[in-house]
This record gives C-alpha cells, structure tokens and sequence, in this order.
C-alpha cells in the first residue's frame, strides 16, 4: 500500500447491491468488472514499483465512488478519467502507459502534448 486508502471493500460485500452497467463510448453495455479494470492497471504498471494491493485498492475506490454517484449506469469516460487521476499521483509512467491505451492518442503530437503536462 502506501496511499492510505482505507481498508479493502470485497466483492462479496457488494454482492447485495444492483450490478453497475458500464456505457462504452459506442453505446453498447456490459456489466462493471473490477478484474478487467485491475488488469488494465496491472500491465500499466508493469516493471513499476507498485505494489498489486495499491491497485487493488485504487480500483476499489474507483468503484465505490462510481456507485455512490450513479447508482447503476456508469459511461466508461467516467471510469477511464478518474482511475488516470488516481495513476498520475501514483506513477507518471504508468499514468502515461494507462492513458495511451485509455485515449487512443491519435497521433504523436497529441501524446507529446500529455507527455509535456507531466
């Protein structure tokens, strides 16, 4: 760890609640899965001083945010945007590999321009 998130949420204490739809940029929908949104941060993060527990818990708090605030549909702008907040205080690296996945950069310029920000 190291960020003081607080202690994990399990799953299976979300289990209760109403599944959270996902809204992908093209419209179509697919449930929320936090083992997709941990994969995506672990290769971000690969070779990067970052322990799995302070992924986890970055994704746990992704989560609990987007279910508090939208309930139970969710665009995955929303989900993209807030876990590259969280990544770039964690580790620019893995803040610029996540967001030109994440972003598609269209061309070198564009990603030059996000790399000159940092």
């Amino acid at each position: 760890g190291g960020l003081g998130w607080p202690g994990r949420v399990t799953t299976y204490e979300w289990g209760e609640e109403k599944t959270l739809t996902v809204i992908k940029r093209a419209g179509e929908r697919e449930l929320f899965s936090r083992s997709k949104r941990l994969q995506g941060l672990l290769r971000a993060c690969e070779k990067r001083p970052i322990e799995t527990e302070t992924l986890e818990f970055l994704v746990d708090e992704v989560e609990t945010e987007l279910r508090n605030e939208f309930k139970t549909e969710v665009p995955s702008a929303e989900i993209g945007e807030r876990t590259l907040a969280r990544l770039k205080q964690l580790d620019k690296v893995a803040y610029v590999r996540f967001a030109s996945v994440y972003r598609h950069f269209e061309d070198v310029d564009e990603f030059q321009r996000v790399l000159a920000k940092l």
